[in-house]
């Protein structure tokens, strides 16, 4: 069996960690509004979220606006044929910077929540400047 590059990888677990936060909000959602309400159409008018879920509901769509700019590096650079330490290092910096932009969310962490985005977006950049 042929290895798979260590950036692929990460972004296998990439997809896995959307899987967890689709599923955290969903989670938080049933938690709050109830089953009966999830297995709805959902049709009527909810209340406001509680202060975790809705922050679970940004945290996603802030990890979804970058999302695709990932996997397109990845992949690009993969295909290119030149993955190196710099494509390594951007892929676990992007990744693991996520995870813990994650976590500063829902604690309601501010300032090092920003970092933490800023540092996932120059994991995105170290793998794009590779494609240059």
């Amino acid at each position: 069996m042929t290895p798979v590059a260590a950036e692929l990888q990460l972004l296998g677990l990439s997809g896995l960690f959307v899987v967890a936060q689709i599923t955290l909000v969903s989670q938080l959602s049933n938690r709050q509004y109830g089953l009966r309400w999830a297995a709805s159409p959902r049709d009527e008018t909810m209340p406001e979220p509680g202060v975790l879920l809705a922050r679970a509901r940004r945290a996603l769509a802030n990890f979804l606006e970058t999302y695709p700019v990932f996997v397109a590096a990845v992949l690009a650079v993969a295909v290119a044929g030149r993955l190196n330490a710099l494509s390594l290092i951007g892929a676990h910096l992007y990744l693991w910077s996520r995870v813990a932009y994650l976590a500063l969310y829902l604690t309601g962490v501010p300032l090092v929540r920003s970092l933490a985005w800023n540092m996932a977006l120059v994991g995105i950049l170290m793998m794009l400047w590779r494609l240059l």
